[in-house]
């Protein structure tokens, strides 16, 4: 008797769990009739006939991030590397997501692999360093177009790691140290450059400057010897008006050959005691005749007095 009733408990235990169906809020059910599509359940409580109705499928509605695994790919200019990532998907519709696709995270994954490196194959290798948000944004726009049929989102994909070959690698350390002792020899020669620029414009402003101020010293000159001249013109000038000036006056004329005849002979005695060798005038007449007339000079000043 126990036997039966507890085995009555249980024959309705299983058939209240087969009819009463609770959808968490994080999911939705997709539920079959006798192996036909009837329904996608939302969450909530719902209630299903027992051994008609069954839950075929179970979907998660949130955001699922799915990993990409590295793969080997070719860069427009004949690089290799190696792309990893992630991609973020959303189901959107729980039939389609069930009968239009065996396994959508597994093609979703395929997917995004051969539209990345479809896309890379497009790039050079810096592009695919520099450009990551525009292939990003690429390969979103391409997988979501393909998944439209599967029911699901592509939210984002990001590239996680671009790493190139070990003989890439290699290379690109050689360029890079080739590219800074390019860098270094360029600035070594700017700066010589403009060392023997600024050397040759501090010799020329040296010339100048030399040049300048020899010309001034010669303006200057040039100037002292022009106010000495006219000062000695003056000075002459004034001297022969004062000695016309005397002249013209009573006896003027007979003073100022007194004059001339002290100077004469003043000089001539100078000569004679400085001079090393005697001299002799070589026309003894006109040296008498000098004489001479020094007398009759002597005499009329006389007379005039």
């Amino acid at each position: 008797m126990l036997a039966t009733i507890t085995f009555i408990f249980l024959a309705l235990l299983f058939i209240v769990l087969k009819l009463v169906l609770v959808v968490q809020m994080k999911e939705v059910c997709v539920i079959e009739r006798l192996g036909k599509f009837r329904a996608v359940l939302a969450p909530g409580l719902h209630f299903l006939i027992p051994f008609i109705d069954r839950v075929a499928y179970r979907h998660e509605t949130r955001e699922q991030v799915l990993d990409i695994p590295a793969q080997s790919c070719i860069s427009r200019d004949n690089v290799q590397i190696n792309v990893d990532g992630l991609v973020y998907i959303q189901v959107m519709d729980g039939a389609k997501a069930s009968y239009g696709i065996e396994d959508y995270r597994r093609a979703s994954v395929n997917l995004a692999q051969t539209t990345m490196r479809s896309e890379i194959g497009k790039l050079n290798l810096g592009q695919t360093f520099s450009e990551r948000d525009t292939l990003n944004e690429t390969i979103v726009r391409e997988i979501d177009k393909a998944s439209d049929p599967w029911g699901i989102k592509v939210l984002r994909y990001e590239v996680r790691n671009i790493t190139p070959s070990d003989n890439v690698i290699h290379t690109l350390e050689k360029q890079m140290e080739a590219e800074r002792q390019k860098r270094a020899e360029i600035t070594l020669a700017e700066a010589e450059k403009e060392s023997t620029i600024n050397l040759s414009e501090g010799e020329r402003q040296e010339a100048i400057n030399l040049s300048e101020g020899d010309k001034q010293k010669q303006i200057n000159e040039a100037h002292g010897r022009a106010q000495e001249i006219a000062i000695l013109t003056q000075a002459s000038a004034e001297g022969i008006n004062l000695i016309a000036k005397a002249a013209a006056q009573p006896g003027g004329e007979q003073a100022i050959k007194m004059r001339l005849l002290e100077q004469f002979i003043g000089q001539t005695g100078n000569i004679l005691k400085n001079a090393d060798v005697s001299i002799v005038p070589s026309e003894v007449a006109k040296l008498e005749g000098f004489f001479q007339g020094m007398d009759k000079v002597t005499q009329n000043i006389q007379g005039a007095k």
